[in-house]
């Protein structure tokens, strides 16, 4: 059975996603715990400002984002019949999009109950919910070969950046 093999840009848009979506929660835990706190804080409070992190994180992903976004509806569209796939991705653009709107200074200043931060609260719960339903869906698809093959760093003679602009023409005239 030949080993799985995922295209060079899909693995580096996903592993940018992953990585600072990752980034993103675990600063936004810390905002909330800190900032908000009203369903629980964590056991230690951590100093910093975190919100300007968490906001830093959401700037750098806004643009990765739309990429992942449009390579997605385009170049890996099929894969958006996977109900994880889709509601991880539809997650993802209502947290970055619900974080644009939001005013930093809502929760230093204890302003918890705008519509748009709750917006925001929701899409995380519901991206970390995807995130876990994506991976167990991926192990039961393929196992650890599909997995490992998403961070192989190799990469196939007809998969380098010179070639993505032809794989995505490809995919946009292919019928779905």
């Amino acid at each position: 059975m030949p080993r799985p093999y995922q295209p060079s840009l899909l693995r580096l848009l996903h592993g940018l996603t992953a990585v600072l979506v990752s980034l993103a929660w675990l600063s936004g835990l810390v905002v909330y715990s800190n900032d908000d706190g009203r369903w629980g804080r964590l056991p230690l409070q951590v100093g910093g400002d975190w919100i300007d992190i968490h906001g830093t994180i959401g700037v750098l992903l806004w643009p990765l984002a739309i990429l992942f976004a449009l390579y997605a509806i385009s170049v890996g569209r099929r894969h958006l019949r996977q109900p994880a796939n889709l509601i991880a991705l539809l997650a993802l653009a209502l947290a970055v999009g619900s974080g644009k709107l939001m005013e930093e200074d809502w929760l230093k200043d204890g302003q918890l109950d705008h519509v748009v931060y709750s917006v925001h609260l929701l899409a995380w719960l519901v991206m970390a919910g995807a995130v876990l339903t994506h991976v167990s869906a991926v192990l039961q698809r393929g196992g650890m070969p599909l997995l490992r093959s998403m961070v192989n760093l190799q990469v196939r003679a007809n998969d380098l950046p010179r070639d993505w602009p032809g794989q995505i023409r490809r995919a946009l005239t292919r019928r779905g």
